[in-house]
């Protein structure tokens, strides 16, 4: 079945490709709509049909393997195990909710932005499908082009330029020590084939090496502590559009990249100081994240720092189940919590972007402490964005508790003293995303400002409501998205030992 496989990486870029050269502006959205919504129908067919079992180590149902260059040793080699289709899935719905979140706004050069959607939508595939490290690097690159431009062109502030630009050298530079690693590890293997740098022969010291150069790229992307200075700034003055492609679906580039490539080919170096180091790094991200989160007004910043704690902890199960593993408890459980809570994150992070929108164009400002009194007039708007916020909060029978609950257990698991402090998110989380919501709805507002402030429009409600049914259906049902990804974490962690 390579054809749905090559549907899946193509129609995105046809549709880059057709909405750049869409002359009529007026309806490049619904274009761009139309092609994601097709990419997000054939995502869930392959779904439908995709087989649970086959890991990247054999045959695959969905793959394709071309001949690139006998002489770098490297094949455009594509494949779907369960954890690319979880990914997928991911993308395929958040790209069509992220456009159609924009259409009652009005911009120039609309289908120029609709098309970089489209090709960062294209990069995306590439990166969850690649089983080539040369190819995988370089999707990975071709997502930093589209976001810079969405960033950098249509950001809302007159610095978006400045900022933008530091994310771009932060995440470029991070991209070149990763691929020096990975020359490196290709430098000791038959090819950049996937199979083979997992069987690499590194000794002890070279592993290390190999870990911190591919670690940063992964570091900056998440971002973790002391590489999250780009982040806040970028996803503040970005458009909200670019906020959750960041937030939502390119963050979750590093977390496949640390389950695809950094554990499997570095197992000694994480044995050693550095998984440890790298853990207790992750468990500072919650508390910091959090923290920081505590003190902003800014609603956009809060967010930010929200999916900076919430990223952390995600990491931090990764590394706590793989030294666990590495300790002779073999344990997936970190890696399985943190597949969970990277799907609801993207979908409670572009929710919450979405609702600090929609906040800024009724208020006109992301101060929260000039807002309030909303819940009075849009009664609509405070049910859904309490939906998603219990689902940041990891509520009970929302799509964040379980994967937040099983965390924390394997941090816990390796390390009591991590675990509570790991814990501390849900606290911290409380403190700030109630503190939010409650001066948005509650606080005391401008009764001017609220005489004239409606409701949702219909489009507002749609996009809420699809994310809203997410966060609830997955909070009911996790154990789907568990059973499409084991056996490829079962792969990933017992490669360890």
């Amino acid at each position: 079945m390579s054809g749905v496989l090559l549907a899946l990486l193509l129609l995105p870029l046809i549709g880059s490709i057709f909405t750049f050269l869409w002359k009529n502006n007026k309806f490049s959205n619904d274009v761009a709509l139309g092609f994601s919504l097709a990419q997000m129908f054939l995502g869930f067919y392959a779904l439908a049909y995709f087989n649970f079992g086959p890991t990247v180590d054999g045959p695959l149902q969905y793959e394709i393997n071309i001949p690139f260059s006998h002489f770098l040793r490297s094949s455009l080699h594509f494949g779907i195990d369960g954890l690319s289709m979880v990914m997928l899935i991911l993308t395929n719905i958040l790209v069509p909710l992220i456009i159609l979140s924009s259409f009652n706004e009005k911009r120039c050069y609309s289908n120029k932005f609709y098309g970089l959607i489209l090709l960062m939508q294209f990069g995306l595939i590439g990166v969850f499908t690649s089983l080539d490290g040369l190819v995988f690097y370089g999707f990975w690159e071709i997502t930093l082009i589209p976001i810079w431009f969405i960033c950098g062109l249509w950001g809302q502030d007159d610095q978006k330029l400045k900022f933008t630009t530091k994310f771009f050298v932060f995440t470029f530079v991070g991209s070149l020590f990763m691929l020096a690693g990975l020359i490196f590890v290709y430098n000791h293997s038959a090819s950049f084939a996937l199979m083979d740098l997992y069987h690499a022969n590194l000794n002890s010291t070279e592993e290390v090496f190999v870990f911190w150069f591919i670690f940063v790229a992964f570091a900056v992307k998440f971002p973790i502590f002391p590489f999250h200075n780009w982040q806040a700034d970028t996803y503040t003055f970005a458009p909200t559009q670019g906020s959750m492609l960041l937030s939502g679906i390119m963050a979750k580039m590093a977390v496949f990249g640390l389950l695809r490539y950094l554990l499997p080919i570095t197992p000694h170096a994480i044995a050693g100081t550095s998984g440890g180091i790298v853990l207790m790094l992750c468990v500072f991200t919650v508390v910091f994240g959090g923290l920081v989160a505590l003190i902003q007004n800014d609603s956009k910043r809060i967010i930010a720092y929200s999916s900076l704690s919430h990223i952390g902890l995600i990491a931090a199960g990764i590394f706590a189940s793989a030294l666990l593993t590495l300790n002779g408890s073999f344990s997936i459980e970190g890696g399985q919590g943190a597949i969970i809570q990277a799907f609801a994150h993207g979908i409670n992070v572009v929710g919450l972007f979405y609702c600090a929108d929609i906040l800024f164009k009724k208020f006109k400002t992301r101060d929260i402490r000039k807002m309030g009194g909303l819940a009075s007039v849009a009664p609509k708007f405070a049910v859904l964005f309490m939906i998603i916020l219990f689902g940041s909060l990891g509520v009970p029978l929302t799509n964040g508790f379980i994967g937040e609950f099983i965390l924390i257990k394997s941090i816990y698991d390796y390390s009591i003293i991590l675990g509570v402090i790991s814990g501390l998110t849900m606290i911290l989380a409380a403190g700030y995303l109630l503190r939010f919501y409650g001066k948005a709805m509650f606080g005391k507002g401008d009764e001017s400002v609220l005489s004239s402030v409606k409701d949702i429009s219909g489009i507002e409600f749609s996009v809420l409501a699809s994310l809203a049914v997410f966060v609830i259906v997955m909070g009911i049902f996790p154990q789907s998205l568990l059973e499409v990804v084991n056996n490829s974490l079962k792969l990933i962690y017992s490669s360890l030992v």
